[in-house]
């Protein structure tokens, strides 16, 4: 079993976190120095219900699981940014997801559609030299409705200059799996590809 093109798309969209880039370990390690700086527990079970969101619903989600009074989620996002920015270096590509966008570059429109902010995708992309083969780069910053919603990845649609149901989703995140079928769009999981790579 190899991940590949559906034989009818004309596009290619990937998520970004845990699709292209193996960055789930170091987002995971990341919130427990958060919520060790504020004394409070991380469950990890919220990674797999919540990724794909922006990074304040985590932050929302860890005051309320933990009932952290007088905590501004905002402060809680800008200190888990930085200490992800800061760990940067220790990020890998997912290589049988990156091999589809070296094989497919120049042949056909290729865009990233993530939850993540544009610095935080910007960062990624950068450090895993992946930048320049994309057509357009949708982030949390760039849309308002999130995963579950369809409108990250219809916004790549019309940037791409493709139509939805001719664009093939490349997704890890269950919520990214049900935008990219609300838009209805060809969808391939590829946990089966990059679980254990």
């Amino acid at each position: 079993m190899t991940l590949d093109k559906h034989p009818d798309a004309e596009a290619l969209i990937f998520d970004l976190d845990g699709t292209l880039s193996d960055s789930l370990p170091v987002h995971i390690a990341t919130w427990y120095k958060v919520c060790a700086h504020y004394n409070c527990r991380f469950d990890e079970k919220m990674v797999n219900e919540l990724t794909g969101m922006p990074t304040i619903r985590f932050a929302e989600r860890i005051i309320a699981d933990n009932r952290l009074e007088g905590v501004n989620p905002e402060e809680m996002v800008r200190m888990k940014q930085e200490i992800f920015w800061s760990c940067a270096d220790l990020l890998k590509p997912h290589p049988p997801v990156v091999d589809l966008v070296y094989k497919y570059h120049g042949k056909i429109p290729l865009a990233v559609g993530t939850g993540a902010s544009r610095r935080s995708a910007m960062v990624q992309l950068e450090k895993l030299n992946l930048t320049r083969y994309f057509d357009a780069i949708v982030t949390a910053d760039d849309v308002s409705s999130h995963k579950p919603e369809p409108e990250t990845f219809l916004k790549c649609a019309g940037l791409i200059g493709v139509a939805p149901q001719n664009c093939q989703v490349l997704e890890d995140g269950v919520l990214g799996m049900q935008a990219a079928k609300t838009a209805g769009m060809y969808l391939t999981d590829v946990r089966p590809f990059t679980y254990g790579n």
